[in-house]
């Protein structure tokens, strides 16, 4: 892996983890420090305040002369203000820019312990579809139109996927449907800008809260079981793994730009 990731010339970098808080977005965040060269941004946005400033401590004791702003902020409850903060943050960073690198990392599992027919409430829908698609939809147009297209300049958009969105778990209907939705919408946008580099990331199953609240919760006592049985045999991805492989994958950037990849694919 390179020692700096920046731009052409030595011109800097953007980069942007949603969700970064906790999970994957922290592993990704810590990971990603360590390869942004000289006049590189890292921006990290997450729900929770004390966490993003136990992050930012953290980073900046590893690399005091990188350029690191956390904002706090729900992407669930307050999207245009939490998109706007970021885009204003991001434009900070100024002229030359060598490379934009955003990771779609923030999302929510909803409520598993129902079952389809027990979805008749579309504010219940809408809000959960609100927070894990139109949101990441909305923030990456705006970076792009923020950072358009010019010489010089390499533009990479990560979706954090998942295996269900190829395949139905059930009692995850929501989670289900937005990953297959936000893969879709991904591979959408490869269509559309061929300049830009799209990859759906699935980094499997990782030993998370979100993971925690699946052993817990889910509706489905078969698929419960089998995550109990997964976390007791020692087979949950440590997120550091996980990210370390992504990172890898972008660094070789030899995948097809809209294409589903998953941890075990690697």
């Amino acid at each position: 892996m390179e020692a700096s990731w920046s731009g052409s010339s030595g011109a800097g970098c953007v980069a942007l983890v949603s969700g970064a808080s906790r999970g994957l977005g922290r592993s990704l965040a810590l990971a990603l420090s360590g390869l942004l060269g000289p006049g590189s941004w890292l921006l990290l946005t997450g729900r929770s305040a004390p966490a993003l400033e136990a992050l930012r401590e953290q980073i900046q004791a590893a690399r005091p002369q990188l350029r690191l702003r956390c904002l706090p902020a729900d992407l669930a409850s307050s999207p245009a203000a939490a998109q706007e903060a970021l885009l204003r943050a991001a434009q900070e960073a100024g002229q030359p820019l060598g490379r934009l690198l955003l990771f779609n990392n923030a999302g929510s599992l909803g409520d598993v312990s129902k079952s389809f027919l027990d979805f008749t409430d579309p504010e219940e829908v809408n809000e959960y579809l609100a927070f894990n698609v139109t949101s990441a939809l909305c923030l990456t147009a705006s970076f792009l139109k923020a950072f358009p297209a010019q010489p010089g300049l390499r533009r990479t958009v990560v979706n954090i996927s998942s295996l269900c969105a190829l395949q139905p778990f059930k009692s995850w209907t929501l989670y289900c449907t937005a990953k297959a939705a936000r893969d879709m919408m991904f591979k959408v946008l490869a269509a559309e800008e061929p300049d830009v580099r799209v990859l759906n990331y699935a980094p499997g199953p990782l030993d998370t809260d979100m993971q925690k609240e699946a052993r817990a919760k889910s509706g489905d006592l078969e698929l419960r079981q089998k995550f109990v049985d997964m976390k007791e045999r020692g087979e949950l991805l440590d997120c550091d793994v996980s990210a370390q492989k992504l990172l890898d994958l972008l660094v070789a950037d030899t995948f097809e730009s809209g294409a589903h990849i998953d941890f075990y694919d690697l």
